[in-house]
């Protein structure tokens, strides 16, 4: 029997010359939320918050203002982490540190866009929402819309949705987003208002400061070079060489000068430091914690690049950056030893100044590290505080008659700073402190005792302290 159907032939397919094949569709690029939401999660694993930032962003580079905005997410989400975290619990079902990590981070990111930026609320809740799917989530997806619509909603009702505790150490690290041991040491040393104020103040955006290098031009040449670029500097009174940029978007690098040496990055504060040490040309100056050379550097200046600065480092690599420093900036008088700055014999007796700026908790900087304030514990500060007496004791004795030596930290913490100085003193009789001479900062005064204290919310620059001590009577003039 026939089949009443007719089978035909299947067509043979034409195939399309490669030639003339059409191009594969190149994969889109990672959104700024995405590479944020990426080195979060690296930062949750233990990576530092910069090097994971810069390393996303190595590996995939962002248009500028996409760049800005990444970077803004990572390092405003990681410094506002318990706040955050405290309204993922308030709002959620479980509490945000039994959340699975990657959720939890897409909540904050979501919640830091809804309370901190001024994006619309219904760009930072799809984009979360489109981050929780591409990262496989499912039902998880309406977790995020949910609680983040909530916050919206109670964020429009109320000034504040976020629900503190009764305690006053409890609430303003809830608040401002800090550990409360921190928020306590504050509230020790300065009293609750003022502990609130510099809790603010670190979660500000840093300044950039710069410090004009006179061997190459003078503050105003710089000035008006800034100034012809349509970048606004200010002078900041009492520091002969700061410069403070208003406003600045983009790489550092590429600002007028920074290639033939006419200036370096550093913090008021920073600079304030080699102007209470004030060497004098053809001096020795031992620096016996000088990586990256920031401080090196700027004794070299001042001293009109005329005598030598020895720049000590126990790391070869950080005492190349130190040289690479003094290439760029065309200096010749600084010379760098590699070892153990804690046994230094080779100078001992020999610096007319030496500068110990020791390695420390940096709680003075916190604004420029966002993880500092969850890294940072009593335990790890109380385990600093033998290399930071170590390097004193030596650093005393690299100090020649007459000589002159400055300990500075950029910590706020008593236990790295007063107590140091004091049992230093209580140990060595013949040494004592001698207060700043000539013009200070405005509003800075040294302490009864003599040293300097820089608190960020009153004096605008980063936290330092920095005392000067001799082993003599009579501190000589200059």
């Amino acid at each position: 029997m026939t089949s009443k159907f007719k089978v035909q032939n299947a067509p043979t397919p034409r195939l399309l010359h490669p030639a003339t094949s059409p191009p594969p569709t190149p994969p889109m690029p990672p959104s700024a939320r995405q590479l944020a939401l990426t080195a979060i999660l690296q930062i949750r694993g233990g990576a530092y918050a910069d090097v994971a930032l810069h390393r996303v962003l190595a590996q995939h580079p962002l248009p500028e203002p996409e760049r800005a905005l990444a970077t803004e997410l990572v390092y405003g989400t990681v410094r506002r982490q318990r706040t955050l975290d405290a309204l993922i619990t308030q709002l959620g079902t479980r509490p945000a540190e039994k959340q699975p990590p990657v959720l939890r981070a897409i909540l904050q990111l979501g919640l830091y866009q809804l309370r901190y930026l001024a994006i619309p609320a219904a760009a930072a809740v799809t984009t979360s929402v489109d981050l929780a799917k591409e990262q496989g989530l499912g039902p998880l997806t309406k977790v995020v819309n949910g609680l983040l619509r909530q916050y919206q909603r109670l964020a429009e009702a109320k000034p504040d949705p976020l629900i503190l505790p009764p305690e006053v150490t409890a609430a303003l690290g809830i608040r401002h987003s800090y550990p409360d041991w921190l928020i306590a040491l504050w509230i020790e040393q300065l009293g609750c208002d003022e502990a609130e104020q510099l809790g603010q103040w670190f979660n500000q955006v840093p300044s950039i400061d710069l410090r004009v290098n006179c061997q190459q031009k003078t503050v105003a040449e710089v000035q008006a070079a800034f100034e012809a670029g349509g970048m606004a500097t200010q002078r900041l009174p009492g520091l002969p060489w700061a410069l403070r940029l208003s406003q600045h978007s983009g790489a550092l690098t590429a600002l007028p000068g920074y290639g033939e040496g006419w200036w370096s990055v550093q913090d008021a504060s920073a600079q304030l430091v080699g102007q209470l040490l004030n060497p004098q040309p053809g001096e020795t100056v031992v620096d016996v914690c000088a990586a990256p050379g920031g401080k090196a550097t700027h004794l070299a200046e001042m001293m009109g690049d005329s005598g030598t600065v020895w720049a000590c480092d126990r790391t070869p690599s950080r005492l190349k950056k130190v040289a690479k420093n003094c290439d760029r900036l065309r200096l010749t008088s600084v010379r760098t030893h590699l070892g153990d700055s804690t046994h230094l014999p080779q100078f001992h007796g020999q610096g007319d100044r030496v500068l110990v700026d020791a390695p420390c908790s940096g709680l003075g900087t916190l604004h420029r590290h966002a993880d500092a304030r969850w890294r940072q514990t009593p335990e790890t500060i109380q385990s600093l505080i033998p290399l930071q007496q170590a390097l004193l004791e030596e650093a005393a004795r690299c100090v020649k008659a007459g000589g002159v030596l400055v300990y500075a930290t950029c910590t706020l913490h008593p236990a790295e700073n007063e107590e140091i100085v004091r049992s230093f003193l209580h140990r060595h009789s013949t040494w004592q402190v001698h207060p700043p001479e000539g013009e200070l900062p405005p509003g800075l005064t040294a302490a009864p005792e003599g040293w300097l204290k820089v608190w960020p919310h009153r004096h605008h620059r980063d936290g330092f302290f920095m005392v000067r001590l001799s082993p003599e009577l009579r501190l000589r003039s200059g």
